[in-house]
């Protein structure tokens, strides 16, 4: 490995090490010990800054001596096993549905003990899966922040395959928490959930010894902050800090939720109340001793200014939550619940008082963006086709009086639209710049694609967005017919040149 210049050093097969009756030399030690041994002796010679990846291997024998772990079964091009097998065996034959399923029930192991390897995104079109098969399995392994693996001659990989993969990256470092991991049929979970939020300062990416960006640098940090260690203090066992994603100032909080449906036939697929709950307002602060088992985040992190939105703890969710299905790139909006029952409860214990519901095809995914609507007459930000989490894609936000300006990362080479909430009834005389430039209103410049209501909304009122995201309320609405505001879409380029205004979007107010 040191001789030829490996960086990475990946370990197949190892269980055959411990099978019984596999001759060991030494018949006094164990076949745990044996494995034990094996590893400890490869990690001695790979060396501590070999990237070691474990696959076929014991569970329990690895933990601190790889850096990466196969913990999926093999992926494969069919979602079912291409060959016979009993009809009870379908979990450890290779197919992507096997994935799938061993991807989100070891999610919780990933960036505690190793980086999860869920095996290979596959985009060839030589396989028998199909765009919406591979776009779930994107999904999953971005929303259980695994290991990224291509094994396709990406030359010849079609656009739209490409489009996929370039959705989610980078990785951001969380580990989505699987709702449903004891109570789902078959084993395959369908509800994971992660929050992003601007309330902590942003982990510096750090560069290896040649110069090159490490984006592992924020998991890698934020997964030994979660880690059992004995010289740790106990950490609050409500504590959620690994399952968040941090995005630039400006953004503030939401919640983001994968809905799946794993049936081969279309479903309705909902999303339960307590799926949709916003991050707690207390405990932001780091002198706030006020912190009990709602308080989902770490209070040794910096946290942002006690002026910002979120911390006007009676405001959130006022004016009801925006709802962005990521793939489909649809809007719609929901209301916030006033149900009796809930009188007496903070903030961040009541429910947005609806389900969430989409109509999915067979093997489908959609991902969802749940944030408050602004309490402030400001800009604000609500997501992108760019990357699946809405936010891991903008490196600064800007928002006053007069307009927006939105900096997109400009690394790489990105086309798409960005959404934004324009809490003002008409967009006339509105202007809108892309790299400097004003671009037009329609023809591949920007439009005006949803309404925000006041309160309530009615069927007519919200008919375009009736087929992306359904909302289904406990109680009858009153029905308003209040635009609080406009979404609009702005299409962008981000040609990834680092130039000066490359990836720059400003929203100018009249």
């Amino acid at each position: 490995v040191k001789d030829w210049g490996f960086d990475v050093l990946k370990i197949d097969f190892l269980y055959a090490a411990c099978l019984a009756g596999n001759g060991k030399y030494d018949l006094s030690i164990s076949r745990a010990e044996a494995m034990h041994l094996a590893l400890q002796t490869i990690r001695a010679a790979a060396g501590p800054t070999t990237f070691l990846i474990g696959c076929g291997c014991p569970i329990g024998t690895a933990v601190g001596y790889v850096d990466g772990m196969r913990v999926s079964a093999d992926t494969g091009p069919t979602w079912y096993p291409a060959f016979p097998c009993p009809y009870w065996d379908h979990g450890t034959f290779p197919c992507l549905r096997s994935m799938i399923r061993n991807s989100m029930s070891r999610a919780p192991l990933g960036h505690r003990w190793w980086h999860n390897d869920p095996d290979c995104l596959l985009l060839g079109e030589s396989t028998k899966l199909n765009d919406i098969e591979v776009a779930s399995a994107a999904s999953i392994i971005a929303m259980t922040c695994g290991m990224l693996l291509l094994s396709d001659d990406l030359t010849k990989v079609s656009m739209g395959r490409m489009r996929i993969v370039s959705k989610i990256y980078p990785m951001t470092g969380a580990t989505a928490i699987v709702l449903d991991l004891h109570s789902s049929k078959d084993g395959l979970p369908s509800l994971l959930r992660l929050w992003c939020t601007d309330r902590y300062e942003l982990a510096p990416y750090q560069l290896n010894d040649n110069s090159v960006q490490d984006h592992n640098a924020e998991s890698t940090f934020f997964g030994r902050m979660a880690s059992f260690a004995l010289d740790n203090p106990q950490a609050n066992l409500a504590e959620r800090k690994r399952n968040c994603i941090h995005v630039a100032k400006g953004l503030g909080t939401w919640t983001l939720l994968s809905l799946s449906n794993w049936l081969d036939k279309p479903a309705v697929v909902y999303a339960p109340i307590q799926a949709l709950q916003p991050p707690p307002e207390t405990g932001w602060e780091d002198n706030d001793d006020d912190v009990d088992d709602d308080n989902y985040f770490a209070k040794e992190m910096k946290v942002g200014n006690e002026d910002d939105e979120i911390s006007d703890q009676g405001s959130v969710g006022k004016f009801g939550y925006h709802v962005f299905a990521f793939w489909s790139s649809k809007y719609a909006w929901i209301p916030q619940q006033e149900s009796h029952d809930q009188e007496g409860t903070s903030p961040s214990q009541r429910s947005t008082g609806s389900f969430l519901s989409k109509r999915l095809l067979p093997h489908e995914t959609e991902i969802f963006h749940v944030k408050p609507v602004s309490t402030q007459n400001l800009v604000q930000y609500i997501g992108s086709d760019i990357h699946f989490s809405c936010g891991y894609e903008v490196k600064s936000f800007t928002a006053t009086a007069e307009g927006a300006t939105i900096l997109l990362k400009n690394n790489v080479n990105r086309v798409g639209s960005v959404f934004v909430y324009i809490p003002s009834s008409t967009v006339d005389r509105m202007i809108v710049k892309v790299g400097g430039k004003p671009i037009p209103r329609k023809h591949g410049g920007w439009d005006v694609v949803a309404n925000t209501p006041g309160t309530a909304v009615s069927k007519s009122d919200n008919q375009d967005n009736k087929d992306a995201v359904t909302s289904r309320k406990k109680k009858t609405a009153t029905i308003s017919s209040i635009c609080r505001g406009r979404i609009v879409q702005i299409c962008v380029v981000v040609h990834g040149d680092y130039s000066e205004r490359d990836g720059e979007v400003s929203i100018i107010l009249p």
